[in-house]
């Protein structure tokens, strides 16, 4: 079976495209979409790496990523993080919480592919 994907955004167009490439690579893609409950959903379905969207409903992207840095069982875990925003600071302050890799929209499918399987260590 293929590694285990958790994607965590809310935009349903860029879930399915996500869900779609990554699938057609060979892994596998859970989804989740609510910032509020994210870390429950990171705690229950034990991913390999997640992508992780910067704006999501009832909580940051930013929050979530340094409460998982904070937690032992998660603190090595591969996070990419997602977003519309290409800042400097943005950007600035997702490596200063301890992003694995982060990636703006729009990105392209090879794109996406490539770097789930370089933090897979593929």
């Amino acid at each position: 079976m293929g590694k285990r994907v958790l994607l965590i955004e809310d935009e349903p167009n860029i879930i399915e495209a996500i869900r779609f490439v990554l699938s057609r690579a060979g892994y596998v893609v859970d989804t989740h979409s609510d910032g509020s409950t994210a870390l429950a959903a990171i705690r229950a379905k034990k991913p390999d790496m997640v992508i992780l969207d910067v704006m999501l409903p009832n909580r940051s992207g930013y929050d979530i990523l340094r409460d998982l840095r904070a937690e032992a069982a998660t603190v090595a875990l591969p996070v990419l993080m997602l977003t519309a925003r290409g800042q400097k600071k943005d950007r600035e302050m997702a490596e200063r919480y301890g992003a694995s890799r982060y990636m703006t929209k729009p990105f392209s499918n090879a794109e996406m592919i490539g770097t789930v399987t370089e933090l897979l260590g593929q």
